[in-house]
C-alpha cells in the first residue's frame, strides 16, 4: 500500500511538471512568432517561380529609385475667375504638389514662384462649364501637371513633380 501512494503522488507530480513544462515551451513559441511577426524582413518573401521573384525585386528596385513621397503645400490658395456659359464664376483651388524624395522637394520649394505661375496660367485657361464636372476637373489637373512638368524640365533639368492635388476646390 505504501507503494501505491508513492506512485499516486509522483504521478500527480508529473502532471504538474508537464503542465508547467507544457506551458513554458508555448510561452517561448508565442514570444518567437511575435517578433517574427513584429520584426518584419528586408527581401520580401520568395513565392513562386524565379520570375514572379525577379519581378518583385524589380519593383521594389524602382520604388526605392523613385524615393520617398512627399506633399509640398503651396503657401497661398489660386483664386481666378473663368468664363461660363451662363455667366462668369470665381473659383479657389488648394494645391499640394506629389514629390519623390527630399532633392525634388528642395527643387520645388526653390521655384514655387514659377509653379504658381504655371499652375494660374493654367488653372485660368479653364471653362467654368467643364470645371462644373468632376471629368473636367481631372481633365485641368493632369493639364495643370503636364505643363507644370514641362517648365520644371526647362528651368531644374528633371520633372520634380509626380501629380498636382486639389486639397481644395471652391466654385461661385
Amino acid at each position: 500500500m505504501a507503494a501505491e501512494k508513492d506512485l499516486v503522488i509522483a504521478e500527480g507530480g508529473s502532471k504538474k511538471k508537464f503542465i508547467i513544462i507544457g506551458a513554458a515551451v508555448l510561452l517561448v513559441v508565442l514570444a518567437g512568432v511575435g517578433f517574427m511577426l513584429f520584426s518584419g524582413g528586408d527581401q520580401p518573401a520568395a513565392v513562386g517561380s524565379g520570375d514572379s521573384t525577379a519581378t518583385s525585386t524589380g519593383a521594389a528596385a524602382g520604388a526605392e529609385s523613385k524615393g520617398t513621397a512627399l506633399y509640398v503645400p503651396l503657401p497661398r490658395p489660386f483664386v481666378f475667375n473663368v468664363p461660363g456659359a451662363s455667366r462668369d464664376r470665381m473659383v479657389q483651388i488648394k494645391v499640394q504638389l506629389l514629390v519623390r524624395g527630399s532633392n525634388n522637394e528642395t527643387l520645388a520649394m526653390r521655384h514655387i514662384p514659377l509653379i504658381e505661375g504655371s499652375l494660374l496660367e493654367t488653372f485660368s485657361s479653364g471653362n467654368a462649364d467643364e470645371l462644373v464636372t468632376v471629368a473636367g476637373r481631372d481633365a485641368l489637373k493632369n493639364k495643370a501637371l503636364s505643363e507644370l512638368q514641362q517648365a520644371m524640365v526647362e528651368v531644374a533639368g528633371s520633372v520634380v513633380v509626380d501629380e498636382v492635388l486639389f486639397t481644395g476646390f471652391v466654385m461661385q
